[in-house]
């Protein structure tokens, strides 16, 4: 009761020198993005919006009675001042927020919304790849750094800088800054390896592979990888909304020991009947998921045979200090479609992945949704808050276990963006809300996907240029597989 009179009172004050009069609509607030009614952590950047009201001269916003924003037109940003203050003032707390716009002869008033501010903060940095969504450009790309807390984004490395290369994602270990990984293709590139900023070339291929290091994951010791060697074919459509598809015509799993430059293979994982991809560790090292199919033939009808590649969970032990693995593999979920990029939560009690109708590119697949696996319960949540009609993929989690990232063309179905979704200590998934902008007209303007989103603990300790120098100095370190 108290905050409504403290909001009537703002407004009386606000619009006692004002003629127009005041109405209260029974409509949604028509902000872009959507902001209404989700879940944010304590240290995001300030969730500045665009009002959809062709009509607007005025804006107000009011968070708790407290005027927060007032602007000409139809642009809402926040003071970063006291959108911090705000944040830490409420955190814990679901507060109510009143959007006004003044038009000509009066001022309408929306339903209000909610925003719940957590203390559970998010890991503060981004990488991403910036790339044009189309296949004939994939060349012309950037991986970039943003800050989450504020707007603050750097190049980290840029194709201009590395002979107008292919790069790949960026991926942590255990979202630690210190040690992470990227790839850059074509002719002398390799696996960037970051170790507290001193850069090393890899390349992590040996002799009887169907190809070099494709989809990997850290190892808990920072010493390992798994990771896919794919024989990757692209494909184009004869008719229907999807215009290109990528698949596998070989695929194998292996460990690399970067240390050495050993690489170690497995007869369960290197099956020429089979085709394995997206390797992942689980927290503690013991485990290793992949996706698994039966391998087609590939004769006749490419596109039919296509349609009828579909994935399944699966996993199998693994012993660091051995390099041995297990002698069975686990299926864990046959989905009835095709899974894709597992990703277990830090603390081992979830596992995100994608499923689609079949394949394993899912930027391509508008059906792509996220699933997230209770590896306690073994019960599946559909994430129906969560998903979207149009490809929600490309998941990473927060080092705390309670947001994930993930990106989705939800909204044009083209450009992908990176959206952040809170799951409480009770398992729950709440709506997601996409990483805010400085200024809020920025997705309508941009022409680019976020593609492959990665959270990170701290800031890369290297540049675009460091990159640079190591791709024109340094050659490529061999690897072995006895």
């Amino acid at each position: 009761m108290k905050n409504i009179f403290n909001i009537i009172a703002a407004m009386m004050l606000l619009i006692a020198c004002d003629n127009r009069v005041e109405v209260a609509v029974d409509i949604d607030a028509p902000i872009y993005p959507d902001y209404a009614d989700v879940t944010i952590p304590v240290n995001i950047a300030p969730l500045n919006f665009l009002v959809r009201n062709d009509l607007a001269k005025d804006v107000r916003v009011f968070v708790e009675g407290e005027l927060m924003a007032e602007s000409s037109g139809n642009e809402v940003t926040f003071n970063k001042k006291e959108w911090r203050e705000m944040l830490q003032r409420h955190c814990g707390k679901t507060v109510t927020v009143n959007v006004h716009v003044g038009q000509q002869n009066e001022w309408l008033e929306y339903v209000p919304f909610k925003w719940t501010i957590v203390a559970d903060s998010i890991d503060p940095y981004l990488t991403y790849r910036l790339i044009e969504p189309d296949y004939e450009v994939f060349s012309r790309l950037q991986l970039q750094e943003r800050c989450v807390e504020n707007f603050s984004v750097r190049n980290f490395c840029d194709h201009e800088r590395v002979g107008n290369r292919c790069m790949n994602c960026h991926t942590f270990s255990q979202q630690n800054p210190d040690l992470s990984m990227m790839y850059v293709r074509g002719e002398g590139g390799g696996a960037v390896l970051n170790r507290k900023g001193k850069l090393s070339l890899l390349d992590i291929k040996a002799e009887g592979m169907v190809g070099g290091s494709v989809y990997f994951g850290f190892h808990p010791d920072g010493r390992h990888i798994v990771f896919s060697a794919n024989k990757i074919i692209p494909a184009f459509h004869a008719s229907g909304s999807k215009r290109l598809e990528v698949f596998d015509s070989e695929s194998d799993v292996y460990v690399a020991d970067l240390t050495d430059g050993r690489i170690v293979s497995c007869p369960l994982l290197s099956d020429s009947l089979q085709l394995e991809t997206f390797p992942t560790f689980s927290p503690d090292g013991s485990e290793i998921y992949f996706c698994s199919a039966v391998k087609p033939s590939f004769t006749g009808d490419v596109e039919k045979v296509i349609k009828q590649l579909q994935y399944c969970l699966c996993r199998i032990s693994f012993d660091a200090a051995s390099e041995s693995f297990g002698t069975k593999v686990d299926t864990i979920s046959v989905a009835g479609t095709s899974i894709c990029h597992p990703r277990v939560s830090p603390d081992g009690t979830h596992l995100l992945y994608t499923v689609q109708d079949y394949g394993t590119f899912p930027i391509w697949h508008r059906e792509a949704d996220l699933r997230m696996l209770n590896l306690k319960t073994m019960t599946v949540d559909s994430l129906s808050i969560v998903n979207s009609n149009r490809s929600d993929t490309y998941h990473s989690w927060s080092s705390n276990s309670r947001w994930f990232v993930f990106a989705s063309k939800r909204d044009d179905g083209l450009y992908g963006k990176p959206y952040f979704c809170y799951v409480d200590r009770k398992g729950k998934a709440h709506k997601p809300f996409v990483l805010p902008q400085q200024h809020p007209d920025f997705y309508d303007n941009f022409l680019k996907s976020f593609n492959a989103p990665e959270l990170g603990r701290g800031s890369l300790p290297f540049t675009a240029n460091d990159v640079r120098k190591l791709m024109n100095t340094t050659q490529p370190r061999k690897f072995t597989h006895p």
